[in-house]
């Protein structure tokens, strides 16, 4: 299983185990990180499980596609070019090791 350490804004750490194939986002809620509210369930409609990648693996995380990114725009806490919906981050074996910090607003 990949791991991903969530950090909160307050630089509290949260270490946990993914699902291959299972989104960032669905992992957080599944395991109770606070910060991540997933309010749409990963339908790509709400901005409320912004995270920042960390700029060194935002390659491995690909691009936000167009409706993401418009979604980002509307995001509470402004977006930067680390910054992805984790529902639209699929965990993969390569992802391991992911670190993401979670937005002070969602």
């Amino acid at each position: 299983m990949p791991r991903i350490t969530f950090v909160s804004p307050d630089g509290a750490k949260h270490d946990v185990d993914a699902k291959l194939g299972a989104s960032a986002m669905e992992t957080a809620v599944k395991l109770g990180v606070p910060g991540i509210v997933g309010e749409c369930g990963g339908g790509l409609s709400c901005a409320t499980c912004h995270v920042f990648v960390e700029p060194s693996q935002i390659e491995l995380t690909g691009t936000a596609g167009d409706f993401e990114e418009e979604m980002l725009e509307d995001a509470m806490t402004p977006a930067t070019p680390c910054s992805r919906l984790s529902c639209q981050i699929r965990m993969t074996e390569e992802l391991g090791g992911l670190i993401l910090t979670i937005a002070a607003e969602q």
